[in-house]
């Protein structure tokens, strides 16, 4: 919270006061905290882990909505917690109708709850201040997306210093770029933050609209997409020079597959549309904006899709859906989850033919065992099952909502897209109609979706709290 308050000291501007009192609660609670656990043992089981991660992710968020309620831009307690973990979920939904005449300070420690959500709170603080959390490396675990593990070096610490290097790289190489594009330095930082946290959040209400550059789209295309890959996989390549692992791995292959075929699908439904007027250039231009910011889950809009045909909706809701790589930024159910359903179907249809065949499900050549392939088909049950919850909770909280957008809203809440897709909700358009209850259902959908949803469930289990 320095950061913005010495730009708000900066700028005169009237959220100063704001970030004093944030900071002063801030400090006041750390005492507190370190006060109660100063005989604590530096050890830490599973569950404990857990817990200190579910915890944390809601702390920051209480915490962090402090600028918003004493400012006053956001008087409601339950709209500025709902902006926060938002933000910190790197989802993008706001209530916000109109972020143009928002004090700086605000809208920097807005972007700035996306870029650290990005990586994860935990993990940011793993990778800055390595020995401060005892038992990291199950804190790590159960905030780490993905079904699958790989580390680039046995010390947790070297690893997130590695994958903080890349995240730093990005984000200053987007800055600089949006800067060449005509942006502003406080648009280009705040926009950077949010494109490689691949969050949605902007400092404008149209978003990238705002701008119309062909410059700045063609920019956040190729960091939203660099985002969504695989923060290792990235390193390998431009470290060490191996980018034939962007093909052959399987989750980057589906990853950039479905971006190419939803993008030639788009394009041609745009060109032969009546209601839509693009030439194929231009149509090429949005349709590939639109693949890439919903399948990282970034939610950015520089076109109004409200008026493309709805089998585009569709396609981009199924995108939303599955989401980006694991071990990036972006949300979803991952497409190395949807490369393993898919040739699990494989197998399935196989062995109709052949009862007595034993064929393994590898990805990248390492062999899933059958506890994995289980967790997997759980995880999509629930990730499904959550969903229709919401849409439930929506269409019962908010009787305004027709039936697209209400499930869309519980898609994006879910793989932390953050925009709807339906024409009341559409694009950069606000949340700030949903009713109370609706806002707290969706920010606890949120934080399922950026934990993984089975690490936060877990807690609601009598056996989590038994003493053995």
């Amino acid at each position: 919270m320095c950061v913005p308050l010495a730009l708000s000291v900066y700028t005169e501007s009237d959220d100063f006061f704001a970030f004093i009192v944030s900071l002063f609660l801030v400090i006041m609670a750390a005492v507190i905290f370190l006060y109660a656990g100063k005989n604590n043992k530096d050890m830490m089981s599973r569950r404990e882990a857990y817990l200190l991660v579910s915890i944390t992710w809601i702390i920051y968020s209480l915490f962090g909505s402090l600028p918003f309620l004493v400012n006053g831009y956001i008087p409601n307690f339950t709209d500025a917690y709902f902006e926060t973990m938002s933000g910190f979920t790197t989802t993008g939904a706001t209530i916000m109708d109109d972020v143009d005449h928002c004090p700086q300070g605000l809208l920097l420690w807005r972007s700035m709850t996306q870029w650290i959500g990005g990586l994860g709170i935990a993990f940011f603080t793993i990778a800055v201040l390595p020995g401060l959390v005892g038992g990291s490396v199950r804190v790590f675990s159960a905030e780490a997306t993905g079904p699958l593990r790989n580390k680039m070096h046995p010390k947790l610490s070297t690893n997130a210093k590695i994958i903080a290097s890349v995240y730093l790289t990005l984000t200053a190489s987007c800055a600089l770029l949006y800067s060449f594009g005509g942006m502003t330095t406080f648009d280009a930082i705040n926009y950077a933050m949010s494109t490689t946290a691949t969050g949605g959040f902007s400092t404008h209400t149209d978003s990238t609209h705002y701008f119309g550059a062909a410059f700045i789209d063609f920019t956040a295309i190729i960091f939203m997409f660099l985002s969504g890959i695989n923060f290792t996989m990235l390193y390998l390549i431009v470290a060490k020079g191996k980018v034939r692992k962007l093909i052959d791995n399987t989750e980057s292959y589906l990853y950039i597959s479905l971006i190419l075929i939803s993008t030639l699908i788009i394009t041609i439904l745009l060109v032969l549309s009546e209601h839509t007027n693009y030439d194929i250039l231009h149509a090429i231009r949005v349709a590939l904006f639109q693949v890439v910011s919903l399948i990282t889950t970034t939610g950015v809009f520089n076109e109004a899709t409200e008026l493309w045909p709805h089998v585009t909706w569709v396609i981009l809701a199924i995108l939303m859906f599955i989401g980006g790589c694991a071990g990036s930024t972006a949300g979803g159910f991952k497409c190395v989850r949807a490369s393993m359903v898919i040739k699990l179907a494989s197998n399935e249809l196989r062995k109709n033919l052949h009862p007595k065949a034993v064929l393994p499900l590898r990805i990248n050549s390492v062999s899933v065992n059958t506890s994995q392939q289980v967790s997997l088909l759980v995880f999509l049950a629930v990730y499904i099952l959550l969903c229709l919850v919401t849409y439930i909770i929506l269409a019962f909280s908010d009787e305004w909502l027709d039936p697209y957008d209400a499930i869309t809203i519980a898609i994006s809440s879910a793989s932390n897209v953050g925009p709807a897709l339906g024409a009341p909700l559409q694009g950069t358009c606000s949340w700030s109609g949903l009713s109370a209850t609706a806002k707290w259902s969706l920010s606890f959908l949120m934080l399922m979706g950026r934990l993984e949803i089975l690490s936060v469930l877990v807690l609601f289990t009598p056996s989590f709290w038994k003493d053995s």
